[in-house]
């Protein structure tokens, strides 16, 4: 049976070349909201982290009907941190609309993810969006996005991909780049005559794809995949099998939900084709496929990309541990790092050294932030390591992974990007001029990123823009320097006070404000020398009956660099720790004592 009323695409682009804009336009005229609801920007983005980043973290279904047909839409993230939760929804869909900015051109990210989806033979709607803007550059937009169908083994039928003109804010689109129409038509025309209807036999024995993990207080987990074969029923017993292991075990369908805008709409059935997500299977994982017990085929799953990035996650042990969090026992730790895998399938969890440390795995140091913020909202009190590369052996060599790097800077800051990138083993691969700036190329090992981007944000004043994606492993390269600057340490515990931090700053660049509360080894600012420095900012002026305290002129503080939580992951060097607790992010040094510290200190560098 064809389904004719139906269509599965999912919309693939780069950070912040309007994917979910788009979205919005296309419930909005697919008639998913009233005429008079007031309905926000971006709103697929519902996630907290989301909407303060203006980016896209995790993978969502929704839908919208034209014509009498149903179009499920998958959202998908841009960044190439999530491109897990990409591949993994592809297996649930039939096309994809490749968008790319009229301006920007395809992406690193819009490389890997349409490679993914050449390789599963998927039709591709080209979308070039934002042509409204004034330096929008479309006849070389789209000679690009034909060269990298080319680079990518695209077939003749993928060479030939239908495009549309649009804009996503404006909610138009064209087939032609010289004149808008008044809405999205051609791109709902355009979906439903080019992409395959699914497809599948009705009257078969069950068969469902478990592409995606969600999680209710009230009915437990909830898996979301497509039919691929059968009909779907409620208290319908199925097992759950593993196309890669002999693992299987009996479950029983409770709830049914069909994707009606943003909302999930409870239903007794679904048939071939639907993307539905279901609840009552309370071990089901992601790659897992639901089949009816008479006939068990498990489907195979798509490979996730390997992690390259990992960061050592631990019990807080600090001197203030435990004031802040609701959560800081290895157990609380553990299940919630296990828990964060079920629904993150390129997240990697298993445990460290002693009992109360984890290794977590990922793809990227924004991947970690976002666990790490997400995590301290909840409640959780934890410390952290400095993320480490991930080396593999191929062939009896050790390789190390290296990212291609695209950098668009304004022309009087290639030099100092050339330099840096240059200390940090990175090798140019291509070198074009684009509007007045400047577009570099480079092959770069991973390790030389850890800690860059703040660095390149300084260099090119705000201006430049860097993306990146993992290229390939090769055998390792020479060592690389990576923080040039030491740090400014408490040497007592205490509460800072204007003297102590006004006599402290003239070592180097200060973190923290009078009254807040540090310990010997806490990590207060930046010194400009390669050595740590260790201050005292509790420390009081001294009053006799000669002088009083405030009898000389008024100290006056230089402002303190406040940190992020990415720069302060980026910050650390191999012997801190960044210890995080629902109010506050410190720095701190794995030795919190300072003899000790020294003592380990000359102990290495005897060894070396």
């Amino acid at each position: 049976m064809i389904r004719e009323d139906l269509r599965n695409i999912a919309i693939i682009a780069h950070v912040d070349h309007g994917k979910t804009t788009l979205v919005d336009g296309m419930l909005r005229q697919g008639g998913m909201f009233r005429e008079n609801q007031i309905v926000e920007t971006c709103v697929m983005d519902n996630n907290p982290l989301e909407k303060e980043r203006g980016i896209t973290i995790l993978a969502k279904n929704t839908s919208c009907i034209y014509n009498d047909v149903k179009i499920n839409i998958v959202d998908t993230p841009g960044h190439a941190d999530f491109s897990g939760e990409v591949e993994r929804v592809l297996k649930m869909i039939n096309g994809v609309v490749l968008l790319v900015d009229a301006y920007e051109g395809p992406m690193p990210q819009t490389r890997f993810v349409l490679s993914k989806a050449l390789e599963m033979q998927h039709k591709v709607i080209i979308v070039i969006n934002k042509v409204d803007k004034a330096d929008a550059r479309l006849a070389e937009v789209l000679d690009e996005i034909y060269d990298l169908l080319l680079d990518l083994n695209a077939n003749d039928e993928q060479l030939e991909s239908p495009i549309i003109y649009c804009s996503g804010r404006a909610g138009t689109a064209s087939y032609s780049p010289d004149c808008q129409s008044e809405n999205l038509v051609p791109l709902f025309e355009t979906i439903i005559k080019y992409i395959d209807p699914p497809s599948g036999d009705p009257d078969g024995f069950l068969q469902v794809l478990v592409s995606a993990i969600d999680y209710n207080d009230y009915v437990g987990r909830i898996a979301i995949g497509r039919i691929e074969r059968g009909v779907m029923k409620v208290n319908q017993e199925v097992v759950v099998c593993n196309f890669h292991s002999n693992e299987s075990f009996k479950s029983k369908i409770t709830n049914i939900y069909q994707f009606s805008g943003l909302n999930r709409i409870t239903t007794d059935n679904a048939s071939v084709g639907d993307v539905v997500s279901f609840s009552g299977l309370e071990n089901v994982t992601i790659g897992q496929t639901i089949c009816a017990p008479e006939l068990v085929e498990p489907i195979n799953f798509v490979k996730i990309s390997e992690p390259t990035l990992q960061m050592q996650f631990s019990v807080n042990n600090s001197p203030f541990a435990g004031r802040e969090g609701k959560f800081v026992t290895s157990r609380h730790l553990s299940a919630r790092l296990y828990k964060e895998t079920l629904k993150d399938v390129s997240l990697r969890v298993e445990p460290g050294d002693a009992s109360d440390t984890f290794i977590v795995s990922g793809r990227g140091e924004i991947h970690f932030s976002i666990l790490i913020e997400t995590m301290r909202r909840e409640g959780f009190e934890f410390q952290v390591s400095m993320p480490r590369v991930i080396f593999k052996t191929i062939d009896g060599s050790l390789c190390e992974p290296v990212e291609r790097i695209l950098i668009e800077v304004p022309d009087d800051c290639v030099s100092v990007v050339m330099e840096k990138m240059g200390k940090r083993q990175g090798e140019l691969v291509s070198m074009n001029p684009f509007n007045n700036r400047i577009k570099l190329e480079f092959l770069i090992p991973e390790r030389g990123l850890l800690g860059y981007k703040s660095e390149f944000v300084t260099d090119t004043h705000g201006e430049g823009i860097i993306n990146g994606l993992f290229d390939s492993f090769v055998p390792i390269k020479k060592a690389i320097s990576t923080r040039q600057y030491g740090a400014l340490v408490a040497y007592e515990t205490g509460e800072a006070v204007t003297y102590g931090l006004f006599n402290a700053q003239s070592r180097g660049i200060l973190f923290i404000v009078p009254g807040t509360p540090v310990y010997a080894g806490m990590v207060v600012g930046i010194s400009p020398k390669q050595d740590d420095i260790v201050v005292n900012v509790c420390k009081r002026k001294h009053v006799t009956n000669m002088r009083a305290s405030g009898s000389d002129e008024a100290l006056r503080l230089e402002t303190p660099k406040r940190m992020s939580l990415e720069q302060c992951i980026e910050f650390i060097e191999t012997d801190e720790i960044l210890e995080v607790t629902p109010q506050s992010l410190r720095i701190r040094k794995s030795i919190l004592n300072h003899d000790e510290r020294m003592k380990n200190f000359m102990k290495k560098k005897r060894v070396q």
